[in-house]
């Protein structure tokens, strides 16, 4: 009698725990006692604005290729300004450099301002330093000029004074272009060639020594990490050509997008004896034409990635 009542009552227990409400705490774990409420730090105030207006010298790849740079202008003052006037002024450039694309600058802010670099630089005066005046409205609508020196700590003005220069007197030597035309068979993974034009100018003068020509991130050469013409001339020579073995360098479509020096390649030189580098650039067409054939010989391989 006993078992039986026994057994009876756990069964009766057991059909009670079935048809009551799901004790959700039950099998819900504890919580962590390593897992603790992050309390927000409160971040400091900016500092109030100094009043003053900033400037520095950057260059993407893309503003390489089109010929510019860009003064960027911080507006450490208390209003928004807005500049009716820029303008650069370096002893390494015949002429200031007048400064585009003007916009409002809202108080703390930055803003940047292409210039567009001189073909023909003073080369006889290769250090200095630039200044940009900026005339501006503040908010009050007074108007107000301001000159400031203006900082540029990867040089980006002196490197193109020196490039620029080096290829002036390259021209003096010979004319240096690459040719439009890309050829190639069609078929996916196959290479193609690219072609350097060279036009002596007919002047006696220095030699002028091609060491090498390096690939870009999209284009490189064939079965090495750089072309090597090794080719002298010298003025008064006949014109040639030099053809290079291309092949794509990758076959992603990041490289494809991001790279503002797809067809600017680098030729290593010598100028009288004396080392040097100029970037060479395809023009609009041939650039159109050597990025048409690395995608096409990619093909299936070119990536989003």
């Amino acid at each position: 009698m006993v078992s039986r009542c026994l057994v009876a009552g756990l069964a009766t227990a057991l059909l009670l725990a079935g048809c009551g409400g799901r004790d959700e705490s039950a099998g819900s774990p504890e919580p962590s006692p390593s897992i603790r409420t992050l309390t927000p730090i409160a971040l400091p105030p900016e500092p109030p604005p100094t009043g003053r207006l900033l400037a520095d010298m950057r260059q993407s790849s893309r503003d390489a290729a089109a010929g510019r740079m860009e003064v960027w202008i911080d507006n450490d003052t208390d209003d928004e300004i807005r500049p009716r006037r820029i303008v650069y002024s370096d002893p390494r450039y015949r002429t200031t450099l007048p400064g585009t694309r003007l916009r409002p600058i809202p108080s703390q802010s930055e803003r940047g301002y292409p210039l567009y670099l001189p073909a023909h630089p003073a080369c006889d005066h290769p250090r200095g330093r630039g200044t940009v005046s900026v005339t501006y409205a503040d908010a009050r609508g007074r108007r107000t000029t301001r000159t400031i020196p203006v900082a540029d700590e990867t040089d980006v003005a002196g490197r193109y004074t020196s490039a620029r220069c080096l290829e002036v007197a390259v021209a003096r030597v010979a004319e240096l272009r690459w040719s439009d035309a890309v050829p190639w068979d069609g078929d996916e993974g196959s290479d193609s060639t690219l072609t350097l034009l060279i036009t002596p100018s007919g002047r006696p003068g220095p030699r002028l020594r091609i060491d090498t020509v390096s690939g870009t991130p999209v284009l490189s050469p064939v079965g090495s990490d750089v072309w090597r013409p090794r080719l002298t001339i010298r003025g008064t020579d006949r014109p040639t050509q030099v053809a290079l073995p291309l092949k794509p360098t990758r076959c992603d479509a990041h490289a494809f997008a991001e790279s503002g020096g797809a067809t600017a390649f680098k030729i290593n030189l010598r100028l009288g004896g004396e080392p040097g580098q100029i970037t060479l650039r395809m023009s609009t067409r041939g650039a159109a034409n050597a990025l048409h054939y690395a995608k096409r010989s990619c093909g299936r391989l070119l990536t989003v990635g």
